[in-house]
């Protein structure tokens, strides 16, 4: 796309975004909402509370059971994978990995099949 393609497009998205926000300025709906999010905000001010207070009031196991895991400190603890062994009944190869992205294994897959070499994992 020409830089002035780019241009002109981009000046009707503006256009068309403008026309729908001039349309939800209008929205009765629209403005209860905004009334009410005001309402609420000063009511917090008002008590000095937060939005996490009012739910631990309103809903005191919502607070326990539905923290976020980026919350609880948790987030990249991933338990360590288990080395699986495969043993080539044909060849008597063995392949030692974590993962199913070993080079050797995707041949004997592509060779003899997935649940083949599935059987030939060692336990």
């Amino acid at each position: 796309m020409s830089l002035i393609n780019e241009y002109r497009s981009i000046e009707d998205s503006i256009r068309e975004l403008e026309a729908r926000r001039s349309a939800l300025k209008d929205d009765p709906k629209l403005q209860r909402e905004l009334e009410f999010e005001t309402k609420l905000k000063d009511l917090l001010a008002t008590y000095t509370k937060s939005l996490r207070d009012v739910i631990a009031i309103l809903d005191p196991h919502a607070s326990t059971s539905k923290i976020p895991k980026a919350m609880t400190g948790k987030q990249g603890h991933r338990a360590p994978r288990q080395v699986k062994v495969y043993k080539n009944p044909h060849t008597g190869e063995v392949v030692e990995t974590k993962g199913g992205n070993h080079k050797t294994l995707k041949e004997w897959k592509t060779e003899h099949g997935n649940d083949a070499v599935q059987s030939w994992l060692q336990v």
